[in-house]
């Protein structure tokens, strides 16, 4: 909890006790469901919890907006965002049920009333939403797609909606197809850790 209150120092009682439940709960999921890297749990924190909060440095969602988290596994980066925007509605979606069952058990003993599950297949998702997240899921090309019609036409935010993602490496062939419209924020611009060197939000409107 320490790194992640050295960025965001703002957070309330209530939101630091819903990610120290995190924190608690998915070592424990980890060591019955493969959800984080097994070499990788140890880095909770600062490789998962703070990455996912990656986005709130590149947009503040306005209350009642609508977040498709696609691909969510464990709850990444849906479950961190909802504890930090309590009043906007996540929705989780991810074709693995036990992953699913992972992020909604740390939902539930977070106490988090703004997350929504489906367990499934994109395709079969409904409704309309202002942004879907995702984190290292598929290419850019590969999520338009699938995303398009769910994106609604009106708009509440300081950004039009579209695909916020977080990604890292290098992404110049999978961006060049939306190379007039996407737009690329360096997670190292934000955080000190080696981990953000080459991590990025990478933000397409729709």
């Amino acid at each position: 909890m320490r790194t992640i209150l050295k960025y965001f120092p703002s957070l309330t009682a209530l939101q630091q006790q819903q990610l120290a439940v995190a924190e608690r709960l998915y070592p424990e999921w980890n060591a019955k469901i493969n959800v984080i890297s097994r070499k990788d749990i140890d880095n909770l924190e600062v490789n998962h919890l703070l990455h996912s909060l990656g986005l709130v440095k590149f947009v503040k969602f306005t209350p009642g907006t609508r977040v498709l988290d696609l691909g969510t596994g464990g709850g990444f980066p849906g479950i961190p965002l909802a504890i930090y925007f309590p009043e906007v509605s996540f929705h989780l979606v991810d074709r693995v049920g036990k992953k699913l069952k992972v992020a909604r058990d740390i939902a539930e003993q977070a106490g988090l009333s703004n997350v929504t599950f489906q367990h499934g297949d994109v395709k079969e998702v409904k409704g309309q939403y202002d942004f879907v997240t995702s984190r290292a899921v598929m290419d850019l090309s590969q999520i338009v797609p699938l995303v398009k019609r769910l994106i609604a036409k009106e708009q509440h935010n300081a950004i039009p909606n579209g695909i916020l993602c977080l990604k890292g490496g290098d992404l110049t062939q999978e961006v060049r197809p939306f190379r007039n419209e996407v737009l690329i924020d360096e997670l190292k611009n934000y955080f000190d850790e080696p981990y953000f060197k080459t991590k990025k939000v990478v933000y397409l409107p729709l």
